[in-house]
Protein backbone atom coordinates (compact mmCIF):
# COMPACT_ATOMS: atom_id res chain seq x y z
CA UNK A 1 0.00 0.00 0.00
CA UNK A 2 1.42 3.39 -0.80
CA UNK A 3 1.47 5.69 2.24
CA UNK A 4 2.62 8.66 0.33
CA UNK A 5 -0.53 11.00 0.71
CA UNK A 6 -0.01 10.37 4.63
CA UNK A 7 3.26 12.57 4.40
CA UNK A 8 1.50 15.52 2.30
CA UNK A 9 -1.29 15.54 4.63
CA UNK A 10 0.79 15.74 7.88
CA UNK A 11 2.74 18.02 5.73
CA UNK A 12 0.08 20.40 5.61
CA UNK A 13 -0.94 19.82 8.93
CA UNK A 14 1.00 23.18 9.48
CA UNK A 15 -0.79 25.43 7.53
CA UNK A 16 -4.68 23.89 8.57
CA UNK A 17 -4.00 24.33 12.21
CA UNK A 18 -2.63 28.04 11.48
CA UNK A 19 -5.78 28.87 9.08
CA UNK A 20 -8.32 27.71 11.76
CA UNK A 21 -6.17 29.67 14.58
CA UNK A 22 -6.28 32.82 12.53
CA UNK A 23 -9.35 32.49 11.36
CA UNK A 24 -11.07 31.17 14.49
CA UNK A 25 -9.01 35.13 16.30
CA UNK A 26 -10.94 36.81 13.23
CA UNK A 27 -14.36 36.24 14.35
CA UNK A 28 -13.61 36.50 17.73
CA UNK A 29 -12.75 40.24 16.98
CA UNK A 30 -16.03 40.81 14.83
CA UNK A 31 -14.05 39.91 11.08
CA UNK A 32 -14.70 37.27 9.07
CA UNK A 33 -12.65 33.90 8.84
CA UNK A 34 -11.76 34.52 5.65
CA UNK A 35 -9.43 37.49 6.82
CA UNK A 36 -7.77 35.47 9.28
CA UNK A 37 -6.92 33.00 6.20
CA UNK A 38 -5.29 35.97 4.15
CA UNK A 39 -3.38 36.22 7.32
CA UNK A 40 -2.20 33.10 7.30
CA UNK A 41 -1.25 33.13 3.72
CA UNK A 42 1.00 36.10 4.98
CA UNK A 43 2.77 34.13 7.49
CA UNK A 44 3.56 31.22 6.14
CA UNK A 45 4.79 33.41 3.21
CA UNK A 46 6.79 35.34 5.76
CA UNK A 47 8.09 31.85 7.15
CA UNK A 48 9.38 31.04 4.12
CA UNK A 49 6.67 28.01 3.45
CA UNK A 50 6.04 27.46 0.04
CA UNK A 51 2.13 26.94 -1.43
CA UNK A 52 2.27 23.65 -2.14
CA UNK A 53 0.00 21.25 -4.67
CA UNK A 54 -2.76 20.13 -2.46
CA UNK A 55 -3.45 24.17 -1.50
CA UNK A 56 -3.26 25.24 -5.08
CA UNK A 57 -6.00 22.61 -6.23
CA UNK A 58 -8.00 23.35 -3.41
CA UNK A 59 -8.24 27.09 -4.08
CA UNK A 60 -8.62 26.23 -8.15
CA UNK A 61 -11.53 24.37 -6.63
CA UNK A 62 -13.08 26.93 -4.56
CA UNK A 63 -13.29 29.15 -7.36
CA UNK A 64 -14.63 27.42 -9.65
CA UNK A 65 -17.58 25.96 -7.32
CA UNK A 66 -17.85 29.33 -6.42
CA UNK A 67 -18.76 30.69 -9.72
CA UNK A 68 -20.88 27.66 -10.22
CA UNK A 69 -22.76 28.49 -7.09
CA UNK A 70 -22.88 31.91 -8.32
CA UNK A 71 -24.91 31.31 -11.93
CA UNK A 72 -27.44 29.07 -9.68
CA UNK A 73 -28.62 31.66 -7.88
CA UNK A 74 -28.17 34.60 -10.98
CA UNK A 75 -31.18 35.69 -12.73
CA UNK A 76 -30.56 36.14 -15.97
CA UNK A 77 -33.11 39.46 -16.31
CA UNK A 78 -30.94 41.29 -13.70
CA UNK A 79 -28.06 41.45 -16.37
CA UNK A 80 -30.09 43.35 -18.60
CA UNK A 81 -31.13 46.07 -16.34
CA UNK A 82 -29.34 49.32 -17.09
CA UNK A 83 -29.04 49.35 -13.52
CA UNK A 84 -26.57 46.50 -13.69
CA UNK A 85 -24.47 46.59 -17.51
CA UNK A 86 -24.92 50.60 -17.66
CA UNK A 87 -23.78 51.00 -13.83
CA UNK A 88 -20.84 48.38 -14.40
CA UNK A 89 -19.58 49.74 -17.83
CA UNK A 90 -19.54 53.25 -16.92
CA UNK A 91 -17.52 52.38 -13.31
CA UNK A 92 -14.80 50.33 -15.31
CA UNK A 93 -14.73 52.77 -17.64
CA UNK A 94 -14.18 55.62 -15.12
CA UNK A 95 -11.82 53.68 -12.71
CA UNK A 96 -9.77 53.34 -15.07
CA UNK A 97 -9.60 56.89 -16.24
CA UNK A 98 -9.13 58.23 -12.36
CA UNK A 99 -6.40 55.44 -11.35
CA UNK A 100 -5.14 55.43 -14.34
CA UNK A 101 -4.21 58.87 -14.44
CA UNK A 102 -3.15 59.03 -10.98
CA UNK A 103 -0.83 55.89 -10.98
CA UNK A 104 0.57 57.69 -14.44
CA UNK A 105 1.29 61.10 -11.96
CA UNK A 106 2.70 59.11 -9.57
CA UNK A 107 5.30 57.34 -12.30
CA UNK A 108 5.78 60.78 -13.64
CA UNK A 109 6.66 62.35 -9.74
CA UNK A 110 9.08 59.28 -9.47
CA UNK A 111 7.53 57.80 -6.74
CA UNK A 112 8.67 54.41 -5.74
CA UNK A 113 8.27 51.41 -7.72
CA UNK A 114 5.86 53.76 -9.87
CA UNK A 115 8.66 54.86 -11.80
CA UNK A 116 8.89 52.49 -14.57
CA UNK A 117 5.54 52.24 -15.54
CA UNK A 118 4.05 54.37 -18.73
CA UNK A 119 0.87 54.78 -19.34
CA UNK A 120 -0.45 51.53 -20.48
CA UNK A 121 1.07 49.99 -17.66
CA UNK A 122 -1.24 52.16 -15.88
CA UNK A 123 -4.47 51.54 -17.37
CA UNK A 124 -3.52 48.01 -16.63
CA UNK A 125 -2.84 48.42 -13.21
CA UNK A 126 -6.16 50.58 -12.78
CA UNK A 127 -8.05 47.79 -14.55
CA UNK A 128 -6.93 45.14 -12.18
CA UNK A 129 -8.25 47.40 -9.43
CA UNK A 130 -11.52 48.25 -10.91
CA UNK A 131 -13.05 45.00 -9.89
CA UNK A 132 -14.70 44.02 -6.96
CA UNK A 133 -14.19 40.33 -4.87
CA UNK A 134 -17.11 37.89 -6.18
CA UNK A 135 -15.56 35.36 -3.43
CA UNK A 136 -15.76 38.04 -0.49
CA UNK A 137 -19.81 39.43 -1.68
CA UNK A 138 -20.75 36.30 -2.30
CA UNK A 139 -20.03 34.90 0.96
CA UNK A 140 -21.38 38.06 2.90
CA UNK A 141 -24.68 38.50 1.02
CA UNK A 142 -25.05 34.30 2.11
CA UNK A 143 -24.15 34.96 5.82
CA UNK A 144 -26.70 37.68 5.67
CA UNK A 145 -28.95 35.82 3.86
CA UNK A 146 -29.83 38.37 1.15
CA UNK A 147 -28.41 36.88 -2.47
CA UNK A 148 -32.42 37.10 -3.51
CA UNK A 149 -32.52 40.97 -2.04
CA UNK A 150 -32.25 43.70 -4.78
CA UNK A 151 -29.20 45.09 -3.15
CA UNK A 152 -27.60 41.15 -3.44
CA UNK A 153 -29.07 40.75 -7.11
CA UNK A 154 -27.69 43.84 -8.02
CA UNK A 155 -24.15 43.34 -6.42
CA UNK A 156 -23.90 39.71 -8.02
CA UNK A 157 -25.39 41.10 -11.47
CA UNK A 158 -22.53 43.70 -11.06
CA UNK A 159 -19.83 40.76 -10.41
CA UNK A 160 -20.95 38.98 -12.84
CA UNK A 161 -20.35 41.50 -15.71
CA UNK A 162 -17.18 42.41 -14.06
CA UNK A 163 -15.68 38.42 -13.80
CA UNK A 164 -17.20 38.34 -17.65
CA UNK A 165 -14.82 41.70 -18.55
CA UNK A 166 -11.68 40.03 -16.80
CA UNK A 167 -12.48 36.67 -18.70
CA UNK A 168 -12.55 38.59 -21.88
CA UNK A 169 -9.01 39.96 -20.89
CA UNK A 170 -7.52 36.77 -19.85
CA UNK A 171 -8.70 35.58 -23.49
CA UNK A 172 -7.04 38.21 -25.12
CA UNK A 173 -3.90 38.74 -23.03
CA UNK A 174 -2.65 34.84 -24.57
CA UNK A 175 -2.90 36.29 -27.72
CA UNK A 176 -4.61 32.65 -28.49
CA UNK A 177 -7.86 32.90 -30.06
CA UNK A 178 -10.96 29.79 -28.84
CA UNK A 179 -10.84 26.80 -30.19
CA UNK A 180 -12.84 26.09 -33.10
CA UNK A 181 -14.41 23.35 -31.58
CA UNK A 182 -15.90 26.40 -28.89
CA UNK A 183 -18.99 26.78 -30.98
CA UNK A 184 -19.80 23.39 -30.07
CA UNK A 185 -20.33 24.60 -26.29
CA UNK A 186 -23.58 26.35 -27.57
CA UNK A 187 -25.08 23.06 -27.97
CA UNK A 188 -25.24 23.24 -23.89
CA UNK A 189 -27.96 25.41 -24.58
CA UNK A 190 -30.90 23.20 -26.03
CA UNK A 191 -29.62 20.36 -23.65
CA UNK A 192 -30.73 21.84 -20.92
CA UNK A 193 -33.90 20.43 -20.14
CA UNK A 194 -31.76 16.90 -20.07
CA UNK A 195 -29.66 18.88 -16.93
CA UNK A 196 -32.96 19.96 -15.56
CA UNK A 197 -34.82 16.43 -16.38
CA UNK A 198 -31.49 14.49 -14.37
CA UNK A 199 -30.92 17.68 -11.92
CA UNK A 200 -34.73 16.77 -10.74
CA UNK A 201 -34.33 12.55 -10.33
CA UNK A 202 -31.11 12.78 -8.63
CA UNK A 203 -32.52 13.20 -4.95
CA UNK A 204 -31.82 14.97 -2.01
CA UNK A 205 -28.87 12.97 -0.85
CA UNK A 206 -25.59 12.00 -2.38
CA UNK A 207 -26.39 12.24 -5.99
CA UNK A 208 -27.17 15.60 -6.03
CA UNK A 209 -24.48 16.53 -4.23
CA UNK A 210 -22.23 14.45 -6.83
CA UNK A 211 -24.30 16.08 -9.94
CA UNK A 212 -23.62 19.08 -8.95
CA UNK A 213 -19.54 18.44 -8.91
CA UNK A 214 -20.08 17.18 -12.26
CA UNK A 215 -21.79 20.30 -13.82
CA UNK A 216 -19.71 22.67 -12.01
CA UNK A 217 -16.02 20.95 -12.76
CA UNK A 218 -17.32 19.36 -16.10
CA UNK A 219 -18.48 22.44 -17.22
CA UNK A 220 -15.25 23.71 -16.89
CA UNK A 221 -13.22 21.35 -18.15
CA UNK A 222 -15.45 21.36 -21.64
CA UNK A 223 -14.76 25.11 -21.95
CA UNK A 224 -11.06 25.07 -21.09
CA UNK A 225 -11.16 22.07 -23.86
CA UNK A 226 -12.81 24.87 -26.47
CA UNK A 227 -9.91 27.06 -25.30
CA UNK A 228 -12.43 29.20 -23.21
CA UNK A 229 -11.59 29.92 -19.19
CA UNK A 230 -12.26 27.15 -17.71
CA UNK A 231 -14.21 28.97 -14.66
CA UNK A 232 -16.89 30.94 -16.91
CA UNK A 233 -17.86 27.12 -17.73
CA UNK A 234 -18.78 26.68 -13.96
CA UNK A 235 -20.15 29.78 -14.10
CA UNK A 236 -22.73 29.51 -17.99
CA UNK A 237 -23.53 25.85 -15.79
CA UNK A 238 -24.95 27.08 -12.74
CA UNK A 239 -27.13 29.84 -15.29
CA UNK A 240 -28.29 26.67 -17.11
CA UNK A 241 -29.72 25.53 -14.56
CA UNK A 242 -30.72 27.96 -12.17
CA UNK A 243 -34.18 28.51 -13.16
CA UNK A 244 -34.89 24.71 -11.64
CA UNK A 245 -36.79 24.42 -8.23
CA UNK A 246 -33.94 22.16 -6.72
CA UNK A 247 -31.14 24.68 -8.12
CA UNK A 248 -31.36 26.27 -4.52
CA UNK A 249 -31.25 23.57 -2.90
CA UNK A 250 -27.99 22.06 -5.17
CA UNK A 251 -26.36 25.49 -3.91
CA UNK A 252 -26.55 24.53 -0.15
CA UNK A 253 -25.80 20.83 -0.69
CA UNK A 254 -22.41 21.65 -2.09
CA UNK A 255 -21.85 24.85 -0.09
CA UNK A 256 -19.59 22.90 2.79
CA UNK A 257 -17.39 21.89 -0.40
CA UNK A 258 -17.22 25.57 -1.52
CA UNK A 259 -16.18 27.16 2.10
CA UNK A 260 -13.49 23.88 2.33
CA UNK A 261 -12.19 24.67 -0.95
CA UNK A 262 -12.30 28.49 -0.70
CA UNK A 263 -9.92 28.34 2.79
CA UNK A 264 -7.08 27.09 -0.12
CA UNK A 265 -7.65 30.16 -2.01
CA UNK A 266 -7.51 32.62 0.60
CA UNK A 267 -4.46 31.39 2.17
CA UNK A 268 -2.56 31.02 -1.74
CA UNK A 269 -3.20 35.17 -1.89
CA UNK A 270 -0.91 35.82 0.69
CA UNK A 271 1.70 33.18 -0.69
CA UNK A 272 1.79 34.80 -3.79
CA UNK A 273 5.35 36.79 -2.91
CA UNK A 274 7.61 38.09 -1.21
CA UNK A 275 6.65 40.59 1.74
CA UNK A 276 8.30 44.01 1.38
CA UNK A 277 7.83 47.17 3.54
CA UNK A 278 7.63 49.13 -0.01
CA UNK A 279 4.97 46.78 -1.23
CA UNK A 280 3.10 46.58 2.51
CA UNK A 281 3.17 50.53 2.42
CA UNK A 282 1.95 50.65 -1.45
CA UNK A 283 -0.56 48.66 -0.72
CA UNK A 284 -2.32 49.91 2.28
CA UNK A 285 -2.32 53.18 0.47
CA UNK A 286 -4.19 51.74 -2.43
CA UNK A 287 -6.72 50.74 0.21
CA UNK A 288 -8.50 54.25 0.94
CA UNK A 289 -8.66 54.80 -3.01
CA UNK A 290 -12.05 52.23 -2.41
CA UNK A 291 -13.64 54.76 -1.60
CA UNK A 292 -13.15 56.52 -4.93
CA UNK A 293 -14.67 52.78 -6.31
CA UNK A 294 -17.72 53.66 -3.62
CA UNK A 295 -18.40 57.22 -4.09
CA UNK A 296 -18.63 56.16 -8.06
CA UNK A 297 -20.75 53.08 -7.10
CA UNK A 298 -23.51 54.87 -5.15
CA UNK A 299 -23.64 57.98 -7.57
CA UNK A 300 -23.96 56.02 -10.54
CA UNK A 301 -26.92 53.51 -8.97
CA UNK A 302 -28.66 56.24 -7.41
CA UNK A 303 -28.93 57.93 -11.04
CA UNK A 304 -30.21 54.91 -11.86
CA UNK A 305 -33.47 55.29 -10.36
CA UNK A 306 -32.40 52.77 -7.17
CA UNK A 307 -33.58 53.73 -3.62
CA UNK A 308 -30.68 55.32 -1.71
CA UNK A 309 -30.51 52.65 1.10
CA UNK A 310 -30.55 49.82 -1.97
CA UNK A 311 -27.60 51.54 -3.81
CA UNK A 312 -25.94 52.36 -0.10
CA UNK A 313 -26.14 48.63 0.74
CA UNK A 314 -24.90 47.40 -3.24
CA UNK A 315 -22.25 50.14 -2.42
CA UNK A 316 -21.21 48.41 0.58
CA UNK A 317 -21.15 44.78 -0.10
CA UNK A 318 -18.79 46.23 -3.76
CA UNK A 319 -16.32 48.72 -1.81
CA UNK A 320 -13.02 46.03 -2.10
CA UNK A 321 -10.67 45.13 -4.48
CA UNK A 322 -10.79 41.74 -6.58
CA UNK A 323 -9.27 38.52 -6.58
CA UNK A 324 -9.38 38.82 -10.35
CA UNK A 325 -8.12 41.80 -10.34
CA UNK A 326 -5.04 39.67 -9.16
CA UNK A 327 -5.43 37.26 -11.89
CA UNK A 328 -5.30 39.97 -13.81
CA UNK A 329 -1.89 41.24 -11.91
CA UNK A 330 -0.97 37.93 -12.53
CA UNK A 331 -1.06 37.85 -16.43
CA UNK A 332 0.36 41.30 -16.48
CA UNK A 333 4.08 39.98 -14.31
CA UNK A 334 4.19 36.57 -16.55
CA UNK A 335 3.72 38.80 -19.70
CA UNK A 336 6.60 40.65 -18.83
CA UNK A 337 4.00 44.20 -18.58
CA UNK A 338 4.43 45.10 -14.72
CA UNK A 339 7.13 44.15 -12.29
CA UNK A 340 6.51 41.38 -10.42
CA UNK A 341 6.63 43.44 -7.34
CA UNK A 342 3.13 44.70 -8.01
CA UNK A 343 1.26 41.27 -7.71
CA UNK A 344 1.91 41.31 -3.96
CA UNK A 345 1.19 45.53 -3.63
CA UNK A 346 -2.25 44.02 -5.38
CA UNK A 347 -2.39 40.72 -2.98
CA UNK A 348 -1.80 43.03 0.25
CA UNK A 349 -4.39 45.90 -0.88
CA UNK A 350 -6.99 42.70 -1.58
CA UNK A 351 -6.45 41.59 1.63
CA UNK A 352 -6.73 45.00 3.90
CA UNK A 353 -9.49 45.85 1.78
CA UNK A 354 -11.42 42.65 2.62
CA UNK A 355 -10.92 43.45 6.19
CA UNK A 356 -11.85 47.36 5.67
CA UNK A 357 -15.08 46.28 4.07
CA UNK A 358 -15.93 43.40 6.85
CA UNK A 359 -17.06 45.51 9.46
CA UNK A 360 -18.69 47.87 6.97
CA UNK A 361 -20.90 44.96 5.01
CA UNK A 362 -22.20 44.47 9.14
CA UNK A 363 -23.13 47.16 9.71
CA UNK A 364 -24.43 48.33 6.66
CA UNK A 365 -28.06 48.59 7.84
CA UNK A 366 -26.76 51.18 10.65
CA UNK A 367 -24.52 52.47 8.67
CA UNK A 368 -27.69 53.63 6.70
CA UNK A 369 -30.36 53.97 9.29
CA UNK A 370 -27.77 56.46 11.49
CA UNK A 371 -27.35 58.52 8.40
CA UNK A 372 -30.45 58.24 6.29
CA UNK A 373 -31.36 61.66 5.80
CA UNK A 374 -28.15 62.74 3.92
CA UNK A 375 -28.18 59.36 2.22
CA UNK A 376 -31.53 60.04 0.95
CA UNK A 377 -30.68 63.82 -0.64
CA UNK A 378 -28.98 61.65 -3.45
CA UNK A 379 -31.58 59.82 -4.85
CA UNK A 380 -34.27 60.60 -7.31
CA UNK A 381 -38.07 60.87 -6.84
CA UNK A 382 -38.37 58.27 -9.22
CA UNK A 383 -39.11 54.41 -7.72
CA UNK A 384 -38.21 51.32 -9.87
CA UNK A 385 -41.18 48.60 -9.15
CA UNK A 386 -39.34 46.51 -7.59
CA UNK A 387 -37.39 49.25 -5.52
CA UNK A 388 -40.32 50.20 -3.51
CA UNK A 389 -40.96 50.43 0.46
CA UNK A 390 -43.98 48.58 0.90
CA UNK A 391 -47.04 49.50 3.84
CA UNK A 392 -48.39 46.39 5.34
CA UNK A 393 -51.98 48.03 5.85
CA UNK A 394 -54.07 47.50 8.84
CA UNK A 395 -51.72 43.71 9.40
CA UNK A 396 -51.34 43.00 13.09
CA UNK A 397 -49.64 39.99 12.49
CA UNK A 398 -46.23 40.33 10.43
CA UNK A 399 -44.16 37.20 9.44
CA UNK A 400 -41.02 37.53 7.54
CA UNK A 401 -38.84 35.18 5.99
CA UNK A 402 -41.96 33.18 3.66
CA UNK A 403 -39.89 29.89 3.27
CA UNK A 404 -41.42 26.44 4.08
CA UNK A 405 -41.34 27.35 7.88
CA UNK A 406 -42.87 31.04 7.48
CA UNK A 407 -45.33 29.91 4.63
CA UNK A 408 -46.85 27.32 7.25
CA UNK A 409 -46.72 30.13 10.11
CA UNK A 410 -48.82 32.05 7.99
CA UNK A 411 -51.34 29.51 7.36
CA UNK A 412 -51.75 28.58 10.70
CA UNK A 413 -52.24 32.27 11.75
CA UNK A 414 -54.62 32.98 9.24
CA UNK A 415 -56.67 30.24 11.17
CA UNK A 416 -56.90 32.16 14.17
CA UNK A 417 -56.35 35.48 12.82
CA UNK A 418 -58.25 35.64 9.94
CA UNK A 419 -57.26 38.21 7.32
CA UNK A 420 -54.78 40.65 9.43
CA UNK A 421 -52.10 38.80 9.01
CA UNK A 422 -49.33 39.45 6.25
CA UNK A 423 -46.20 37.59 5.08
CA UNK A 424 -42.86 39.42 4.13
CA UNK A 425 -40.18 38.07 2.20
CA UNK A 426 -37.74 40.17 -0.36
CA UNK A 427 -37.45 36.97 -2.68
CA UNK A 428 -39.52 38.55 -5.95
CA UNK A 429 -40.12 35.11 -7.16
CA UNK A 430 -41.51 33.54 -4.04
CA UNK A 431 -43.87 36.74 -3.32
CA UNK A 432 -45.22 36.38 -6.97
CA UNK A 433 -45.39 32.83 -6.61
CA UNK A 434 -47.25 32.92 -2.92
CA UNK A 435 -49.50 36.07 -4.06
CA UNK A 436 -50.93 33.68 -7.36
CA UNK A 437 -51.58 31.11 -4.18
CA UNK A 438 -53.65 33.65 -2.53
CA UNK A 439 -51.87 34.77 0.44
CA UNK A 440 -51.55 37.87 1.40
CA UNK A 441 -47.85 39.00 0.78
CA UNK A 442 -45.78 41.73 0.21
CA UNK A 443 -41.78 42.63 -0.88
CA UNK A 444 -40.16 43.37 1.67
CA UNK A 445 -37.34 43.79 3.66
CA UNK A 446 -36.80 43.54 7.50
CA UNK A 447 -33.58 45.23 8.07
CA UNK A 448 -35.12 48.00 5.96
CA UNK A 449 -35.14 51.10 8.12
CA UNK A 450 -37.15 53.07 5.90
CA UNK A 451 -39.86 49.56 5.63
CA UNK A 452 -39.69 50.21 9.78
CA UNK A 453 -40.56 53.44 9.94
CA UNK A 454 -44.08 53.00 7.99
CA UNK A 455 -44.52 50.53 10.51
CA UNK A 456 -43.73 52.95 13.43
CA UNK A 457 -45.86 55.86 11.59
CA UNK A 458 -48.79 53.14 11.50
CA UNK A 459 -48.40 51.27 14.73
CA UNK A 460 -50.83 48.27 13.65
CA UNK A 461 -48.56 45.53 14.11
CA UNK A 462 -48.85 43.75 17.57
CA UNK A 463 -46.83 40.28 16.28
CA UNK A 464 -43.75 40.07 14.75
CA UNK A 465 -42.78 36.31 13.65
CA UNK A 466 -39.33 36.06 12.41
CA UNK A 467 -38.66 33.11 9.89
CA UNK A 468 -35.38 34.27 8.30
CA UNK A 469 -33.02 31.99 7.14
CA UNK A 470 -29.89 32.65 9.01
CA UNK A 471 -29.30 34.14 12.53
CA UNK A 472 -27.42 37.47 11.01
CA UNK A 473 -30.54 37.75 9.26
CA UNK A 474 -33.02 37.36 12.70
CA UNK A 475 -30.53 39.91 14.43
CA UNK A 476 -30.50 42.82 11.50
CA UNK A 477 -34.56 42.64 12.02
CA UNK A 478 -33.89 42.64 15.92
CA UNK A 479 -31.71 45.63 15.57
CA UNK A 480 -34.61 47.25 13.67
CA UNK A 481 -36.90 46.52 15.87
CA UNK A 482 -35.11 48.01 18.97
CA UNK A 483 -34.56 51.07 16.57
CA UNK A 484 -38.24 51.81 16.67
CA UNK A 485 -38.76 50.46 20.37
CA UNK A 486 -41.31 48.06 18.67
CA UNK A 487 -43.56 47.40 22.10
CA UNK A 488 -45.34 44.20 20.55
CA UNK A 489 -44.57 40.71 20.64
CA UNK A 490 -41.59 39.14 19.00
CA UNK A 491 -40.89 35.75 17.55
CA UNK A 492 -37.58 33.90 15.98
CA UNK A 493 -36.82 31.05 14.94
CA UNK A 494 -33.28 29.09 15.68
CA UNK A 495 -31.50 26.23 14.19
CA UNK A 496 -29.15 25.46 17.24
CA UNK A 497 -29.91 25.96 21.06
CA UNK A 498 -26.77 28.59 21.33
CA UNK A 499 -28.53 31.00 19.21
CA UNK A 500 -31.81 30.89 20.93
CA UNK A 501 -30.13 32.81 23.69
CA UNK A 502 -28.51 34.97 21.42
CA UNK A 503 -32.27 35.74 19.63
CA UNK A 504 -33.30 36.72 23.33
CA UNK A 505 -30.60 38.84 24.16
CA UNK A 506 -31.52 41.08 20.90
CA UNK A 507 -35.04 41.44 21.68
CA UNK A 508 -37.33 38.25 20.81
CA UNK A 509 -40.02 37.33 23.07
CA UNK A 510 -40.54 33.82 21.94
CA UNK A 511 -37.95 31.51 20.35
CA UNK A 512 -38.50 28.47 18.60
CA UNK A 513 -36.35 25.58 18.06
CA UNK A 514 -37.49 24.30 14.53
CA UNK A 515 -35.65 21.18 15.21
CA UNK A 516 -35.83 20.73 19.16
CA UNK A 517 -40.25 21.71 18.06
CA UNK A 518 -40.25 19.90 14.90
CA UNK A 519 -39.49 16.61 16.71
CA UNK A 520 -41.80 17.79 20.00
CA UNK A 521 -44.81 18.30 17.33
CA UNK A 522 -43.48 14.90 15.53
CA UNK A 523 -43.99 12.87 19.30
CA UNK A 524 -47.26 14.52 19.29
CA UNK A 525 -49.02 13.88 16.18
CA UNK A 526 -48.07 10.22 16.56
CA UNK A 527 -49.43 10.62 20.17
CA UNK A 528 -52.61 12.05 19.32
CA UNK A 529 -52.85 9.62 15.88
CA UNK A 530 -52.63 6.84 18.74
CA UNK A 531 -55.34 8.00 20.78
CA UNK A 532 -57.84 8.38 17.75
Amino acid sequence: MDFEWVAIALGDVAWITLAFALGFSSRLIGLPPLVGFLATGFVLNYLGIASGEVLQKLADLGITLLLFTVGLKLDLKTLVRPQVWAVTSLHIGLVIAIFGLGIFVLAALGAPLFTSLDIKQALLLAFALSFSSTVFVVKTLEEKAAMKSLQGRIAIGILVLQDIAAVVFLAGSTGNLPSPWAVLLFLLIPMRPLFHQLLQRAGHGELLILYGLVLALGGAELFELGGVKDDLGALIMGVLISAHPKANEMSKTILGFKDLFLVGFFLSIGMTGVLSLQALVIGALLVPLVFIKSALFFGLMTRFKLRARTSLLATLNLSNYSEFGLIVAAIGVANGWIAADWLVVISIALSLSFALAAPLTKRDDKIYSNYRDVWKRYQRPERLPDDQVMDTGNATVAIFGMGRVGSGAYDKMCELRGDTVVGVDFNAERVRRLQQEGRNVMRGDPSDADFWELVERVPSIELVMLALPTLTANLDALAQLREIDFKGRIAATALYADEEAQLREAGATAVFNIYAEAGTGFAGHVAASHAE
